[in-house]
């Protein structure tokens, strides 16, 4: 599946897009919440842990261009990811 990042969260994960395989989230569940714990192992600037996991705990999220708000929301490996921080200004 394709992650992408949007501003914040693009600067804590070090890069705007990554791909993760489902198999690699499977054995958590295959969720948008098992995908979230998983992707500080995966982005070059997540290794670090809190900065990514901080913007992402206030995040908002699509699956597929459509919001997700249930973490237990099971994914499949066609599927796009958005990452979008809260944003700020008008």
């Amino acid at each position: 599946m394709k992650v992408r990042f949007f501003a914040a969260a693009a600067a804590a994960a070090g890069t705007t897009e990554v791909e993760v395989r489902l198999s690699d989230i499977e054995h958590d569940g295959g969720t948008l919440a098992a995908l979230l714990s998983h992707l500080p192992q995966v982005v070059p600037g997540g290794t670090s842990g809190p900065p990514l996991q901080r913007v992402v705990s206030r995040s908002s999220f699509l699956v597929n261009e459509t919001g997700a708000r249930d973490h237990t929301r099971r994914l499949a490996d066609q599927d796009v990811i958005d990452i979008l921080p809260p944003f700020a200004g008008g």
